[in-house]
């Protein structure tokens, strides 16, 4: 029974969500129809993975004992795998819950229409522009500031060779 009320309800958000996929709403984009079918792909994971994990418990699970009802249980049954099942799909579905999180909020908000969108471009293209015209600013500080440390280095030498050039003529004698 509870099963099938998982596969009507994998099979409700699946329609939900084909639909909401195939529809473009104004301003809409191919980035937003891919997220929003990504989404959907995720949420059909994670049905299934909710479906097989009941599927398995039911499977898998020790008998119940009722007080009213005797119920032999079969001894020669393997070991309880119940632990292990579990943390697979405790962390299967853990890791699919993630990853709709991290694409629900890649999805553009309802209030993003194409006006704000271009405002944003705009801003961005305008901080651009700033950002472009400040690092032409330093660019040019340091080709001035390097010919000068060129410069110097060029006085340094030709001091230099100076002092070595008089210190030779000094100390060779007079003939």
């Amino acid at each position: 029974l509870a099963r099938t009320r998982l596969r009507v309800a994998q099979s409700r958000v699946t329609a939900v969500l084909a639909s909401s996929c195939l529809r473009e709403e104004d301003g809409g984009s191919a980035h937003t129809a891919a997220g929003r079918r990504e989404l959907g792909e995720r949420f059909r994971s994670l049905a299934d993975q909710f479906c097989n994990a009941i599927g398995v418990l039911q499977q898998c699970g020790p008998p119940a004992s009722f007080s009213n009802i005797q119920t032999a249980i079969n001894k020669d049954q393997p070991a309880n795998p119940t632990e292990e099942y579990a943390q697979l799909f405790a962390a299967l579905i853990a890791r699919t819950a993630k990853d709709i999180d991290v694409l629900i909020d890649s999805l553009p908000s309802e209030e993003s229409t194409a006006a704000l969108q271009a405002a944003s471009l705009y801003k961005l293209e305008e901080e651009n522009h700033e950002a472009a015209t400040c690092l032409e600013d330093v660019v040019y500080r340091g080709d001035m500031l390097l010919e000068k440390i060129q410069s110097a280095l060029a006085d340094i030498a030709q001091s230099q060779l100076k002092t070595r050039s008089g210190t030779h003529s000094q100390s060779v004698p007079d003939s």
